[in-house]
């Protein structure tokens, strides 16, 4: 859940709302009552391997040289 804070208040209590985003929770900074910032937990991201297993095909002919109409585009020579 995430909580708005007035800018002055995160400035006096940063220690302690640092140490509650660290236990999970989510600030929102606002200056003269506008969303300006974010402060939330930082932690290691985890990764599911292989989560589009079967979802999603590269065909043969993903390693070969593009043909020339796509490479001149990307170029900027159309």
């Amino acid at each position: 859940m995430e909580n708005q804070i007035n800018i002055h208040e995160a400035k006096t209590q940063m220690s302690k709302l640092v140490d509650r985003a660290q236990s999970g929770e989510e600030f929102i900074i606002a200056k003269a009552g506008k969303p300006v910032a974010r402060l939330a937990p930082l932690g290691k991201v985890k990764r599911k391997l292989g989560i589009l297993n079967g979802k999603i095909q590269v065909p043969d002919n993903f390693n070969e040289p593009l043909p020339e109409e796509v490479l001149a585009g990307f170029e900027g020579r159309s």
